[in-house]
Parts: C-alpha cells; sequence; structure tokens
C-alpha cells in the first residue's frame, strides 16, 4: 500500500502555537547555519512524503475494527498518553484528574489540566507531538492556556465527528504502508484477522508476538497465564518440553497472521545456557511458587536464550527493549494500573549478558536481532560495536526517553562512526497515541536529514550519498531489519 500522506502543514497550521508560545516553522528541527540548513530542508523534501514503516507500536487494533469516531479530546489526547501524564503528574496535577470515570474527572476537565499546565511541555517532545497534532489535524492555533481550554476542548470535538477523522480514514491519511501492533500470546488475533480479510481495509496491519509474562517468572500472575498456556497443549503444567513446544505453537499461530518480530521487554537482556534438566528443575519450581530470586533470574534469561533459538528456527525477529523498572511507584500500580507513566530507566549492559545468545546464535543465517535501548552510554560503548560484527545484530532506533530532537541526533553521532546507518533498524514510534504517530515520523525524518546534512557540509559524505540514505532511512533499512 503507498497511501497518501497529509500534506504539509498549512499555513494555518504553521502557526498553530508551541508549548513556548511559538508557531510551528517549516524550518523545525533543521540546523541554525543557512547552508546546512538549505541541504536538510533538500533532503527532507524527498522523505516527507514517504509512506510510514511502523514496525514497533501499540496501537489496539481493534481502533481501526471498530472505526468510530473518537469521543472526546481528553481520551484522544491525554489519558492514554503516559508521556504526557507522567510529566502533567510531576508537575503536581493529581493522577485522580487524568483518568476518566464517574467518580474521577471529566472529559473536559482532564483537558483543563493540560491546557493550564501547557508550560510544562516547553522543550520537550512530547509537547512537541502535541502541537503538531492540534495544528495538522484540528487547526488549533494560539497558546494553551486557562483562557482557551475551553475553545481549544470544543473546537476539537465539533471536528471528531466528521468521516475525516476516523481511525481508517487517518490510517490512509497518515500513509501508514505498515502498523505493528504489541499483542499477548493467547490472543486469538481476531482482529487482525478482520482487518485482514475486509476488502474496504487495504492497509497492513500485523501483530507482535509479546512473551514477557510468560518466560519471566517473577512478573505477577506468571503461573496463571502458563496454566492457560499449557491447557491449550493438553499438558501438565510442569513439564518444560511441552512447554516450549507450547510456546512455538502460539508463534506459529503469530506468523500465520502475518506477524514478522517478537518482542521482549525484559529489565535486563541477558541470557544464559542451562541444560535442559536444569531449565526444567528451574520451571517446576516455578509453577509451585518455589523459585528463588537467583532461579527466577536465571530462568528468564534461559529463556531469553530459547527465544532466540525459536526465531532462528522460524524467522521472527527478535527485538529486545530492556533497561525500564516497570512501575517504578508501586503505590501508581496499585490504584491507576501500568502503562501511567511511572516506568524508569536503568543502566543496561549487554556484551557480556547477550554473549552466550551470540555465540549459539550469532552467526546464524537469516536471524534479526534488533538491540534497543535507553541507557544513551550503552548505544556507543555496546551496542553499535556488537552490529558493526554480528550480521545478526541491528542498533535498535531511539526509544521511549531517547526518542526526542536532541537524544535522535545524539544517537546517530553515537553509533554512525562505528557501524554506519546500515546496521539500523529504522525509526520505530512505539507509541499507543495513534494521531501521534505522523508527528514521530515526520520529527524523525527532519533529524535524520539534518544530520546528514551536517556530514555533507563537514565533507564525510557526498550529497547524492545522503540523498540515498535519507531515503533508506525510512524504507530499505527498516524493511531489511524486520523482514518486511
Amino acid at each position: 500500500m503507498n497511501a497518501r500522506r497529509l500534506p504539509h502543514p498549512s499555513p494555518a497550521a504553521r502557526a498553530a502555537a508551541t508549548p513556548d508560545g511559538g508557531t510551528l516553522d517549516p524550518d523545525r528541527l533543521f540546523p541554525v547555519e543557512t547552508r546546512t540548513r538549505a541541504i536538510a530542508r533538500d533532503l527532507f523534501s524527498r522523505v516527507a512524503d514517504l509512506p510510514i514503516i511502523s514496525p514497533h507500536g501499540h496501537v489496539d487494533p481493534r481502533l481501526l475494527v471498530d472505526d468510530a469516531p473518537f469521543p472526546d479530546p481528553a481520551r484522544l489526547l491525554v489519558t492514554h498518553d503516559h508521556y504526557v501524564t507522567r510529566l502533567l503528574h510531576a508537575g503536581g496535577v493529581e493522577m485522580s484528574s487524568l483518568r476518566l470515570g464517574p467518580a474521577l474527572a471529566e472529559p473536559r476537565e482532564v483537558w483543563r489540566a493540560l491546557a493550564n499546565n501547557w508550560h510544562l511541555f516547553a522543550g520537550t517532545a512530547s509537547g512537541y507531538w502535541l502541537a503538531h497534532e492540534l495544528a495538522t489535524l484540528f487547526g488549533v492555533t494560539g497558546e494553551l492556556s486557562a483562557e482557551s481550554a475551553d475553545t481549544s476542548f470544543d473546537r476539537i470535538t465539533a471536528q471528531l465527528g466528521e468521516p475525516r477523522l476516523r481511525p481508517r480514514a487517518l490510517f490512509a491519511a497518515f500513509g501508514i504502508d505498515v502498523l505493528a501492533t504489541t499483542d499477548d500470546p493467547l490472543d486469538d488475533l481476531t482482529h487482525h484477522q478482520a482487518l485482514a480479510q475486509d476488502p474496504s481495509f487495504t492497509g497492513r496491519v500485523i501483530p507482535t508476538f509479546r512473551p514477557d509474562a510468560y518466560i519471566t517468572p517473577a512478573t505477577p500472575g506468571f503461573r496463571e497465564r502458563v496454566e492457560r498456556l499449557m491447557d491449550l497443549e493438553g499438558a501438565a503444567p510442569d513439564d518444560f518440553d511441552a512447554y516450549l513446544r507450547a510456546l512455538e505453537a502460539r508463534r506459529a499461530h503469530f506468523i500465520a497472521h502475518g506477524a514478522v518480530s517478537a518482542d521482549h521487554g525484559v529489565l535486563e537482556p541477558r541470557a544464559e545456557d542451562l541444560r535442559p534438566d536444569e531449565a526444567s528443575t528451574l520451571f517446576r519450581a516455578a509453577m509451585t511458587g518455589k523459585l528463588s530470586p537467583e532461579g527466577e533470574r536465571s530462568f528468564a534469561a534461559h529463556m531469553l536464550l530459547q527465544m532466540a533459538r525459536m526465531s532462528v528456527d522460524d524467522g521472527l525477529v527478535m527485538t529486545i527493549h530492556p533497561g525500564v523498572h516497570r512501575n517504578h511507584s508501586s503505590e501508581t500500580l496499585r490504584r491507576w494500573g501500568p502503562d501511567t507513566g511511572h516506568d524508569i530507566p536503568v543502566a543496561t549492559s549487554y556484551t557480556q549478558n547477550l554473549r552466550p545468545l551470540l555465540e549459539k546464535y550469532g552467526l546464524a543465517p537469516e536471524f534479526h536481532l534488533i538491540l534497543f535501548g535507553i541507557d544513551e552510554s550503552a548505544m556507543s560503548r555496546e551496542i553499535a560495536p556488537l552490529a558493526g560484527f554480528y550480521p545478526s545484530v541491528y542498533i535498535g532506533a531511539p526509544w521511549w526517553f531517547l526518542d526526542a530532537p536532541d537524544a535522535i541526533l545524539r544517537f546517530r553521532a553515537s553509533v554512525t562512526e562505528t557501524a554506519g546507518f546500515y546496521r539500523g533498524s529504522g525509526f520505530v514510534d512505539d507509541t499507543r497515541a495513534f494521531l501521534s504517530i505522523p508527528a514521530r515520523h515526520d520529527g524523525a525524518r527532519r533529524l535524520d536529514s539534518a544530520f546528514l546534512a551536517r556530514l555533507v557540509c563537514e565533507g564525510r559524505i557526498s550529497l547524492p550519498a545522503a540523498e540515498r540514505i535519507a531515503v533508506d532511512l525510512v524504507d530499505a533499512i527498516p524493511r531489511k531489519a524486520f523482514k518486511l
């Protein structure tokens, strides 16, 4: 599918307010120096309207199956975006003021909380994305504030019923070529099947196998999940070999529904090669609740190695998204649940931790292992050197707290000199906020154009090479890394 993307922002959109009271400059994110900016502008013009490849994200496929109008601005732009809720919470806004429900806040009150605290987003990536969405989709101009809160809320609400703002129409207007979701291994994937079989929907929406809760014994509910998994195999819940077969069967189910990757959101990217009897003993202990914390760590590390083996066997790209202390605030988790903004990065190490995995599978033909991270120092110290040697290893794009303008430029500078451009994954938006997808990809394309322009001006690459790389970064590179 080569769907048409939204046109470049109109003059009205370019006047839309950013969190610091400015406008959406057509040269935003480009270098200040005149010659470099001119080259960046030209490079960006070559990729601005190319289709979006989104190989890792968290949009619910039911959004496109139902194709229902979005209900209100708060649900659309605030409550489900943990980038937004976490900063509002840090600024003193109670979480109850950002959650919708009979005993909680009304949509207009949530929107007022955002507008009243718009200044908190000055200079942030989330503020940049929100300004882009407000301008290009709703024509909301002028700085959000207590005075403009109700007016902007009403203006957006009045447009949400328009056909152009239905999810499927936006999917086409955004120019999304591929959209990957993230899914539980026991998901029957009926929503993906419905989209694939619907002749009125011409997009490509594919599932991603996410087995963390089934291979990490420290995860709450691990035993119950594995028991349900084993029921599908008709096996005893403590049979390790049957457990592996059941996971393999679920991966095959995902592949049959279009999946190209398996994603692993582990705390530490650590692999351990256990003997079969050792792994079986740990598994039985996990299923009886008798596994020690060290045993939990060893079993999870062994299962990461098993996931690599399965990827070698079935061809699913293996992506690892490590280095996040999930649910850092126990009180927030208890009251409001996960994915509400209280996940915090930790230092991460790859070289020694993943050596057992790479010793066994790092040179395996057609094995693709994409290493993401939030620890910036690991990018140049470990990930780029690994990708610069192992044919299987690819550098994951800046993710989560690093998918921001300056961090993306630091990322390019830290990995390119070691591994070049073609050992990367291409940009991933990693978002639940459907409307932010174009803003995120637009930003990444601008920043890559800016980085390439600098290399041209410094005489480090030729202009024709930069023109080719700019296109490859949004097309050939992600297609290769994710086997699309």
